[in-house]
């Protein structure tokens, strides 16, 4: 998106309210990790992560001003620091490796959310037992595939929901770490050089849209079957990976 075309406004527009969506809680990581693979259409995958950091954003706000303060501050503590040093880690790999590598790379990690989130559905935490590295590896896990490829998700979701912790608290905790993760990127993406300021403006120009995408998914997570439109973003989110990694060859 070096020069903005009339394509790339509806791109935007539409990654927005995808995540929107899911900052609403309708279809979880699913529509966050479909509008970086959208975005990734019109740019390079480390553009299309940088655009959609500032909508994120946004989406953490809104989180923020729901789960103020119902962070666990043990896990915060353990969990924080090594999701910042990931990140940093993260951005310099997209930095570094060329568009093709992201490409199967950002294809491979959306696979991955899916899996995990099968999986989630089965697992359960009777046999396990906490480790102080467990945290750590989480965040810095969670930390460089967020700055990577926007998908930061499972590690630190599978980490928390091990823990002897309310939903509310699990919530606030995922959001208080994602809120500091996503503010490094915006200035790390621009020393990385991964992207312009001009396009992050043009990006900061749909945030609105973002909230409007918020509202939605609250509105529509108690009107629709939440298992069949987890069911249709799987199947599209598939196949779009699928297609990813397949074009980064052709």
């Amino acid at each position: 998106m070096t020069s903005f075309l009339p394509g790339d406004a509806a791109t935007l527009a539409v990654a927005a309210l995808l995540i929107g969506f899911s900052k609403g809680g309708l279809g979880g990581p699913l529509p966050t990790m479909m509008a970086t693979l959208l975005l990734s259409q019109r740019a390079s995958v480390a553009t299309a992560v940088a655009l959609a950091t500032p909508m994120l954003m946004v989406g953490d706000a809104f989180a923020l001003y729901t789960y103020w303060g119902t962070w666990d501050r043990e896990h915060s503590r353990a969990l924080v620091p090594a999701g910042m040093v990931g990140c940093i880690i993260g951005l310099f790999l997209l930095r570094g490796l060329p568009d093709r590598s992201l490409r199967v790379g950002l294809g491979v990690a959306g696979l991955i959310v899916v899996g995990y989130k099968i999986h989630s559905h089965w697992r359960g935490r009777e046999h396990y037992v906490r480790q102080p590295w467990h945290a750590p590896l989480a965040g810095l896990l969670s930390g460089i595939s967020s700055g990577m490829l926007n998908a930061g998700g499972p590690p630190i979701t599978s980490y928390l929901l091990l823990q002897p912790i309310t939903p509310i608290v699990f919530m606030g905790t995922n959001t208080i770490f994602f809120a500091i993760v996503n503010l490094l990127k915006v200035p790390g993406s621009l020393a990385a050089g991964v992207v312009t300021g001009k396009a992050l403006a043009w990006s900061l120009a749909f945030c609105p849209l973002v909230a409007i995408g918020v509202f939605l998914g609250r509105y529509f997570i108690a009107r629709v079957d939440a298992k069949m439109f987890d069911r249709i973003m799987t199947a599209i989110l598939i196949f779009a990976c699928g297609w990813l990694i397949a074009t980064a060859y052709l």
